[in-house]
């Protein structure tokens, strides 16, 4: 018997592009939900969470950054943006307040095909149901309070001496890689080839914004950080001792 298919949910108000893509998607295995502006897009997402959502930055009513902000603390599955070829603030400004990754229109159907399927692949289908109550019973909350940085591997799950650590699918995956190689400098390249799957550009900038996050919901003191600390010129190292359970 067949597996269950992975829903997406496709937020694009462009009618024809976003029937070309819900039946690309859809040929390749995915159930595909589509909406058409923003308003409807929260609605769905708090409704009936889809196992990822590709969103459009320009929509009617909510654009797609405000959908980002307004869903991202409660839904924790990928978030992949549509962006324009020029608009280099929407990308950087998508991830920084949380997107997992963007494409570029015009669409290149094998691309988003491979993006989609990578940030599905990493996120392992944990899907926090949006509007629900995240909070989880006392002592499944808690971990010892004597381990620096443990990692819940087969929950996917982050604590900071004891405490729970609310973190999006990549900003999880960074943040395992660098305890892959605790004590050792990742560079840029490195990071970039192992989450996104391409070469480093020298200009991307979504890797540092990205370690911003982390370090802020790390309480990493951004002036001096003391727990992932920037090597000028190298890269990220990650400096706490990690447990992995």
């Amino acid at each position: 018997m067949s597996s269950q298919r992975q829903s997406i949910l496709l937020v694009e108000d462009d009618k024809e592009l976003a029937s070309l893509i819900q039946e690309y998607l859809s040929k390749n295995g995915f159930e595909v939900a589509v909406v058409g502006d923003g308003d409807s897009a929260v609605r769905s997402i708090f409704g009936k969470p889809a196992d990822m959502v590709i969103l459009d930055v320009m929509l009617p009513g909510k654009s797609g950054m405000d959908v980002l902000k307004e869903v991202r603390p409660s839904y924790q599955a990928p978030i992949l943006m549509l962006t324009a070829l020029d608009e280099d603030m929407d990308q950087m400004l998508g991830l920084e307040l949380g997107a997992d990754d963007y494409v570029i229109k015009p669409i290149k159907p094998r691309l988003l095909l491979s993006r989609v399927r990578a940030l599905l692949r990493r996120s392992e289908r944990v899907v926090v149901q949006a509007g629900s109550d995240p909070q989880l019973p006392l002592e499944q909350n808690k971990a010892d309070t004597n381990i620096p940085l443990l990692f819940k591997v087969s929950s996917r799950e982050v604590f900071v001496q004891g405490a729970l650590v609310s973190l999006t699918t990549a900003e999880y995956d960074l943040l395992h890689l660098l305890a892959e190689n605790q004590g050792q400098v990742v560079s840029r390249d490195t990071i970039v080839q192992s989450l996104r799957g391409f070469d480093y550009d020298g200009l991307d900038r979504s890797i540092d914004r990205r370690i911003s996050r982390l370090r802020r919901k790390l309480n990493d003191d951004p002036v001096e950080p003391s727990i992932i600390k920037t090597v000028r010129g190298k890269g990220y190292l990650l400096c706490l001792a990690v447990t992995r359970q």
